[in-house]
Order: C-alpha cells, then sequence, then structure tokens
C-alpha cells in the first residue's frame, strides 16, 4: 500500500496552475506546468504530514482521485512512517508507550515519526510488532509502463 493523495490541478489567474489537496484543506501550491505542479504538490503535502505528525493531529487515509483530480504518491518511508503514526493514534498509544515497549530512549521514537529522517527499516518493523502489527512487502508493477 502506498500512500497517495488526490490532488486538483486548474489554472490560476496569472498564468499557473493552482493546485489543492481535498483530503488536507492546508495544502495550496502552484506549478508553472503540470509535472512542476505536481512535485509542488508533493512538496507541500509531505509538509503538512509533518505538520500533523508534529501537532499530533489526524491525518486522513489515502483515497482514490476523482475524474478531475491527480494523484501524489510517497516514498515508501513517508508511506511507512505516516501509517505507523496512525496506527498509534488508532490505539490510544502516546510515543512514551512505544519507547516504554521498544526500550528505546524517547529521541529514538521521535526520529521514527520524523518525514525527513532516514530511519532503518529494521526500526520500523520493531515499532509495528511493539504495536501488535507485521509489515509486509507487495510489489507491483507500475500502471504507467
Amino acid at each position: 500500500m502506498m500512500l497517495r493523495y488526490p490532488i486538483k490541478i486548474e489554472p490560476d489567474d496569472n498564468g499557473t496552475l493552482l493546485v489543492t489537496c481535498p483530503a488536507l484543506p492546508e495544502v495550496t501550491t502552484f506549478g508553472e506546468d503540470e509535472a512542476d505542479a505536481i512535485r509542488h504538490a508533493a512538496d507541500a503535502i509531505e509538509e503538512a504530514l509533518a505538520a500533523r505528525i508534529a501537532d499530533g493531529t489526524d491525518i486522513p487515509a489515502s483515497s482514490r482521485p476523482a475524474k478531475n483530480e491527480c494523484t501524489v504518491e510517497f516514498p515508501m518511508m513517508v508511506t511507512l512512517k505516516t501509517t505507523l503514526y496512525r496506527s498509534l493514534r488508532k490505539d490510544g498509544i502516546t510515543r512514551a508507550e512505544l519507547g516504554r515497549r521498544l526500550r528505546w530512549k524517547r529521541e529514538s521514537v521521535d526520529r521514527l515519526f520524523r518525514l525527513d529522517h532516514a530511519s532503518r527499516l529494521e526500526q520500523i518493523e520493531a515499532a509495528f510488532h511493539a504495536l501488535g502489527r507485521k509489515v509486509s512487502v507487495s510489489v507491483e508493477k507500475r500502471a504507467d509502463v
């Protein structure tokens, strides 16, 4: 499962493209062309996700795009960290409790939730295990190939 969010790309009044993300209303950005707009959208969405994690607020699940929307997909590590965060909130477990279960210092636990930190897969797996979950991988052929 990849983390993906639909975005709307619409012509703006100054010759650029306006980009919004219906699932994350705080995301508004622009691009000179569609590729540029999608790149900016990915950055803006990742920042919004990081802000929600830092603030301890909910992150909406991935969804399929409507007919007039594109989709932005995120790297596997962003997907795993976001899913870990959502699992922690769903179970009502604090980061401190996760740290106790893992026998890790708070700083090590906090890094698991920093989207810009290159956590090791073994650490992510251990955290999911501490929540009673396992990580599985599937490989799919890309639709654009």
